[in-house]
């Protein structure tokens, strides 16, 4: 299915059209800053968006720029970082702002190889960076994007083992319409945040219901 061309197209463009009606107003999709948009999804990785909004924006008040978050105490990061939990993260956070400045003067790299060989990048959060950042067509492949892609084109099996993610990782990449990898990685996103959720999914409004390998999905 992933290679049905005509399945593919209605995929993309009912989801576009879905997002442009129900998108989410987050304040990271106000900013094509690298920076910003690097603070938003380390704090987003295992944390709940209403969680994360607020704290972003006290976070960037507090430290502006990669150069304030470079020379700020890791004492001082953990406490403004507080509640969110998993307090390595402002630590990676502040290891790729000090490699940032040793390395790139300051900016966060725009080419794929460059930010995966950077302390702290995965997969998800450099293709997260160029798709939003620097608007590239780059997948994306968070929790939702991976439910979303797995019912849709019936991939199977436990979604965290080796061979689920490489096929999910090449449809994320191969469904995003060309020009158009921001507004898609996000449409994505808040569909499966919104209808196509873990638990109790909207299946009957949904959409995608007709072309979706995994309808009626069970609760």
């Amino acid at each position: 299915m992933a290679d049905d061309t005509r399945v593919t197209r209605i995929f993309q463009r009912r989801l576009l059209r879905w997002y442009r009606r129900h998108k989410r107003d987050l304040p990271w999709r106000k900013t094509t800053n690298p920076y910003h948009i690097l603070v938003s999804e380390i704090m987003l990785h295992q944390t709940q968006v209403d969680r994360v909004a607020p704290k972003y924006q006290e976070f960037l008040r507090r430290y502006p720029t990669i150069h304030t978050l470079a020379k700020t105490p890791l004492r001082e990061l953990k406490r403004t970082w507080y509640p969110l939990g998993y307090n390595y993260r402002p630590a990676r956070l502040r290891t790729i702002a000090r490699e940032a400045i040793a390395k790139y003067e300051g900016k966060i790299p725009d080419a794929y190889d460059a930010l995966l060989a950077m302390d702290g990048i995965g997969r998800y959060t450099a293709g997260a960076i160029l798709s939003f950042a620097y608007r590239k067509d780059f997948p994306t492949l968070d929790t939702n994007v991976a439910r979303v892609l797995s019912r849709v084109f019936g991939v199977n099996g436990d979604l965290a083992k080796a061979k689920a993610t490489k096929r999910l990782w090449r449809l994320a990449e191969a469904v995003i319409p060309r020009g158009k990898g921001y507004d898609f990685n996000q449409a994505m996103m808040d569909f499966g945040a919104m209808v196509c959720t873990s638990r109790k999914p909207q299946c009957p409004v949904c959409r995608l219901k007709d072309i979706c390998q995994s309808y009626p999905v069970s609760s």
